[in-house]
């Protein structure tokens, strides 16, 4: 009998405030009650003997340390309680790196939790903290492994030098500032982008002063990641993301020190994630040489499977997370309400969140993807022979944050009067995005992973951003202004991809959400809250090398930088049980 890791506890007035101003309390108070963090005393101690004797072997064994971003960020602390035990079962000798309510802004702090005026005044201490740094460090106490501190390794002098910078520095070289050779400034950015929700911060009311925080909150990140790693040598330090403020600065500061970096991410499909090397996957991906997958054998098993699952990808029923309930794809119904003639050229367009757009996704084309998004409808307003069909990310409105930068205002300010052959669907349309762009003769994309799955359409896609599609001999990649209008000249291009392309692409597509996105974990299970997983555990035992291939393809990269490459090819079943 499979035994649920959890145990009850009350949810305290703090995560209350925070849950509630979330919009996620008390609808998942139930399951909060139940506790999101595992009873790992209860399982370590029914195998106490094999978890002794484990832990005593890694005591010599190659350090690793997990940077757990928060403790309020639950999926974080779960994950890594899991990762702890399962290398410290590999002979790993496992650090716990925990803020300690040293910094003043972080991952935990956004908009919809804290408002600016608080962060600004007093940070995320009064209001985050106090549910954040006790319940991971209760959490990971109880394995009697080598915790540390942020305040442990900040100086007196460092906390004047970070207040001093970042209250002088001028604001337009934040973003820039490099600390010896860091890139202490970008993560910054990064972080106040994200709590902003929003793609610049221009005329945002404190939105300097925010980016002051995250900056300061960057630099003393760097100094202690920077002592800790100075006085223990490690052979790895993995983390959540890899991005924002701590954990982007503490990749900046491993890759510096020479320590191999791993991040880590909840990947599309339900029990699946997603691991990457050096960096995020977000960027990684771009650059994964086509080795890996274009000469993989291809039955027509595969081809079916995974056919299946990006049909499932319309309803959402095999991800995580699904965007649109009961999506219409009635194609009729769509032209219909939106006024399009499917009878002549439509070229679809996908956007990313404005926000994540210009953090996640480098410029490659354009700057960002707002000036993408507004020259091409500005192309499109001298193109009267094609119809410009715009999907809005529906995610702009049913993220965990609402986007306060939403990109049909930013069409509206730049274009007062919509061009009449440019159409509009916007964020809460439960429109099918499948389905209206299979009626399209092409679909142009900045990052979106929607590319890989039209391509396995057979439907062309133009790349604008650096979507990981791009440098996979599938999509057409623009590199320049120049180079993306003109292949905007070539439409309408009449012509679905060959049959060689198409499979090329459903190729990728099965690397891509199987064996790169789909790293399974059978004991991780959906929840319909926060996190979107929970850990169910008969035993440690269950964590032991050969139990589960996904976990160890995960340990053994961690632990000896293999590829995290899941063989979906050779274990099927693991795949669709997951």
């Amino acid at each position: 009998m499979r035994i649920k890791a959890l145990v009850p506890r009350p949810v305290k007035a703090g995560m209350k405030r925070v849950l509630t101003s979330l919009g996620l309390y008390p609808h998942v108070e139930p399951a909060l009650r139940r506790s999101v963090h595992p009873d790992w005393a209860r399982l370590l101690a029914r195998d106490a003997a094999r978890w002794e004797s484990a832990s005593a072997v890694a005591k010599n064994g190659p350090r690793v340390l997990l940077a757990n971003q928060t403790g309020t960020e639950t999926q974080s602390t779960l994950f890594n309680s899991m990762l702890a035990v399962a290398l410290t079962l590999r002979g790993a000798q496992v650090h716990i790196l925990l803020c300690d309510e040293a910094l003043p802004a972080c991952a935990v702090s956004n908009i919809d939790s804290i408002q600016p005026e608080e962060l600004v005044k007093f940070g995320p201490a009064r209001r985050l903290c106090e549910t954040c740094f006790s319940p991971s460090h209760e959490l990971f106490r109880s394995f009697g492994l080598a915790m540390h501190r942020y305040s442990e390794f900040i100086s007196t002098e460092e906390y004047q030098k970070a207040r001093d910078l970042a209250s002088h520095l001028p604001i337009t070289d934040i973003g820039e500032y490099h600390l010896n050779g860091m890139a202490v400034g970008k993560h910054a950015l990064a972080g106040a982008l994200r709590f902003c929700v929003r793609g610049n911060l221009e005329g945002v009311p404190l939105g300097e002063a925010v980016l002051r925080r995250y900056f300061n909150a960057s630099l003393l990140t760097a100094f202690a990641t920077h002592r800790l790693m100075n006085d223990i040598s490690f052979r790895c330090v993995c983390a959540i993301d890899g991005l924002y403020v701590p954990t982007g600065m503490i990749g900046e500061v491993a890759r510096q020190q020479k320590v191999r970096v791993v991040n880590w991410n909840v990947a599309y499909r339900k029990h699946s994630f997603v691991f990457s090397h050096h960096e995020s996957f977000h960027h990684t991906l771009l650059f994964e040489p086509t080795t890996y997958w274009e000469n993989m054998r291809w039955t027509p098993e595969m081809e079916a499977e995974i056919l299946g699952y990006l049909k499932s990808r319309w309803y959402g029923t095999g991800d995580w997370i699904a965007y649109v309930d009961n999506p219409e794809d009635d194609v009729s119904a769509i032209a219909a309400k939106f006024g399009i003639d499917f009878s002549k050229p439509c070229i679809g367009m996908l956007t990313n969140i404005v926000w994540e757009g210009q953090v996640l996704y480098r410029g490659t084309a354009f700057r960002n993807m707002l000036e993408w998004a507004l020259e091409t409808i500005r192309y499109f307003s001298d193109r009267p022979d094609l119809q410009l069909i715009l999907r809005v990310h529906p995610a702009e409105v049913r993220g965990i944050h609402r986007s306060r930068q939403p990109i049909i205002d930013e069409i509206k300010r730049a274009f007062p009067t919509l061009p009449k052959n440019v159409f509009i669907i916007p964020p809460d349309s439960t429109i099918s995005t499948y389905a209206t762009m299979l009626k399209c003769d092409a679909v142009i994309i900045y990052g979106t992973q929607t590319g890989v799955e039209l391509a396995s359409m057979g439907i062309p896609v133009i790349v604008a951003g650096e979507a990981w599609i791009r440098n996979k001999g599938v999509a057409l990649d623009a590199s320049s202004r120049g180079e993306y209008f003109r292949l905007l000249d070539r439409l309408p291009l009449k012509e679905r991809l060959s049959e060689a392309v198409t499979e090329r692409a459903r190729k990728y597509a099965y690397h891509f959400f199987f064996r790169r996105m789909g790293i399974p974990l059978v004991f991780m299970v959906p929840t319909s809250g926060l996190p979107p997983f929970r850990l169910e555990l008969s035993g440690i035992d269950d964590l032991l090398p050969g139990r589960s291939v996904g976990l160890d393809v995960i340990c053994n990269g961690i632990l000896n930088g293999d590829e995290f490459i899941y063989p979906a090819e050779l274990h099927p079943e693991i795949l669709n049980s997951a």
